[in-house]
């Protein structure tokens, strides 16, 4: 809780800052054309993709390093550190409420039947039940986004107490690590997605306790945002963006999945960033549900929902409808980008 509620301070912070914020947009009405992001370590980013396929036109993208927190990117991004950023879409509900000037635009990630969640145990670990973690510990990635409300909702389903809720630790793993942590036993259990919960799989010894897919079933869960000032200022910067990336998505879910990793490949050798690129064989899906990624009212209203009656809103009025919009996306009115 601690840490939750020094997140909170320093967005906060950041919404105070993002007036002043560097990178807003171009002077003298002309728009920026260099989008600087963080990416993820071993793993191609749908910009990236979208900018390697030729996308994304004369927008270019400048990496400024790497993150696994969403929470903490979409921070970066209302304080001007980055220019988008993409996180849970609780994550993002949770930073309009606090007044944060930013707007959802895409969606980017989301679960399926290939690319999901899992909160994964030892095979002989006594942990059988959602009552059986009360006094444990879970690995995610980070605090106050997807893993923590799919445990809290996990955990509400099986009929347990907000006390006992509350004794259930989420500790913060990097998702690298995690596979390691629980082997060693410094977790009891630990959240696994991706290429990196299909080679852990891989390497046996784990069974899944529960899955967000099992919980919620196929949905887009983050979005890309950018700041209300950036979209003002940088409006066809933006639409061309948003255009390459929903592109890529499409592109990602009708291209053969060998080719796929293919070109995943190609862009890790290209960017040279001495990355371990073995989970890449593994990819399946990005997950997206909408077309080109095009958002839908009850990806945002489920977790205003959820997020109010958690008490985690703390009475703050939000409306789904006011954090995002399809507006630069040309898949929104049934069509798609040329």
């Amino acid at each position: 809780m601690k840490r939750r509620s020094a997140l909170v301070g320093a967005v906060l912070a950041a919404t105070l800052l993002s007036g002043c914020g560097s990178g807003a947009g171009a002077s003298g009405g002309k728009e920026v054309t260099e989008l600087r992001y963080q990416g993820s370590v071993g793993a191609v980013t749908l910009p990236e993709l979208a900018a390697d396929l030729g996308y994304l036109g004369n927008v270019k993208l400048k990496w400024i390093g790497n993150t696994i927190s969403g929470p903490q990117d979409i921070q970066a991004a209302t304080t001007g550190d980055v220019d988008f950023g993409g996180a849970f879409n609780g994550a993002i509900v949770k930073l309009a409420a606090s007044k944060a000037p930013i707007k959802a635009v895409i969606g980017y990630y989301g679960v399926d039947k290939d690319a999901y969640t899992g909160f994964y145990v030892l095979n002989d670990s006594p942990i059988k039940t959602a009552r059986d973690l009360i006094g444990k510990k879970i690995g995610v990635n980070t605090l106050g986004a997807h893993s923590e409300a799919v445990v809290k909702t996990y955990l509400t389903r099986a009929g347990l107490t907000p006390d006992e809720i509350k004794q259930v630790e989420l500790v913060v793993v990097p998702p690298v690590n995690t596979e390691q942590s629980v082997r060693q036993h410094q977790i009891d259990v630990g959240a696994l997605g991706g290429t990196l919960r299909d080679k852990a799989l891989a390497h046996g010894g784990i069974r899944p306790l529960f899955t967000d897919f099992q919980l919620l079933g196929n949905f887009t869960a983050g979005s890309y945002v950018f700041r209300d000032d950036f979209l003002k200022k940088n409006p066809d910067t933006v639409r061309t963006f948003v255009a390459g990336v929903a592109k890529a998505i499409e592109w990602a879910r009708t291209t053969p999945r060998d080719q796929v990793i293919a070109r995943f490949q190609q862009i890790l050798t290209k960017r040279a960033r001495n990355e371990d690129n073995t989970q890449l064989q593994f990819w399946k899906s990005y997950g997206v549900n909408g077309k080109g990624g095009v958002i839908e009212e009850k990806e945002f209203s489920t977790w205003v929902d959820w997020l109010k009656n958690a008490g985690e809103l703390n009475g703050k009025d939000v409306k789904a409808t006011d954090i995002y919009t399809n507006e630069f996306n040309p898949y929104a009115s049934g069509g798609g980008a040329a």
